[in-house]
């Protein structure tokens, strides 16, 4: 489901369950990967993609969250929600940098993930970014908002999540989104090479998770008092 490689000091993690549908054990594979390269030391850093040529992840599994008793294969159900923001406000604040190579669709809790990492490049050629709540009828929960608001200008913000803006490649660099774009073939290079750049950033650990703490974490300096990672971990103490 999940494979991890490294060479030198980059950690290359790559999707491979299909399109990537988020649920509880897509979760748990997630965060078994980020836990075995937590571990390691020295400098390094965390390049996600994916092994579809058409899908980075293509959001919530809703087949699984419709009809959960169907598809056991997708977990536990009721502790969903929990796990996998939690997930995400580990990305945010990962003790390394990372580096999305988005080589496919990255929708909804696809997109989200992607936003996560400290730095996006996408595919030039094929694909979109988008936050799809509005399309599907959903309302994204305040947590994420924050997510959003943190890491996106803000017309970008205000288009993609109130009016479901579908971002290709070109468009998502022109607006920030992403960093950088390439041919499908050359997309990874790319990340991997910008991912050795960074990677001296992670020797300190620390120091590196602790700013982002800073950013994004408890009496954030971005919002005061809390940071998207703060609310992501604390779901609880939001509400639609």
């Amino acid at each position: 489901m999940i494979d991890l490689e490294r060479e030198g000091d980059v950690f290359t993690m790559t999707m491979n369950a299909g399109e990537n549908r988020w649920n509880t054990t897509f979760v748990e594979e997630i965060s078994r990967v980020l836990d075995e390269v937590e571990s390691s030391s020295g400098a390094a850093a965390l390049v996600s993609t994916a092994a579809s040529d058409k899908f980075y992840s293509n959001g919530l599994d809703l087949d699984w969250v419709q009809q959960p008793d169907a598809h056991p294969q997708g977990g536990d159900r009721e502790v969903f929600g929990d796990v996998f923001m939690k997930l995400m406000s580990r990305m945010i604040t990962f003790p390394i940098p990372t580096v999305a190579a988005v080589n496919g669709h990255a929708f909804g809790a696809g997109f989200m993930f992607a936003l996560c990492h400290d730095v996006r490049h996408m595919r030039s050629d094929r694909g979109f970014m988008c936050a799809n709540e509005m399309q599907l009828g959903m309302r994204i929960p305040l947590p994420e908002l924050a997510l959003f608001r943190h890491k996106l200008p803000g017309h970008v913000f205000f288009s993609t999540v109130q009016l479901a803006r579908r971002w290709t490649g070109p468009d998502a660099q022109a607006a920030g989104i992403a960093e950088s774009t390439a041919p499908a073939e050359e997309l990874l290079h790319m990340a991997a090479q910008r991912a050795a750049e960074l990677a001296p950033l992670g020797a300190n650990r620390a120091n590196y998770q602790g700013q982002k703490e800073a950013l994004f974490g408890e009496n954030a300096a971005l919002n005061q008092p809390h940071g998207a990672a703060y609310m992501l971990r604390n779901l609880d103490q939001y509400s639609h």
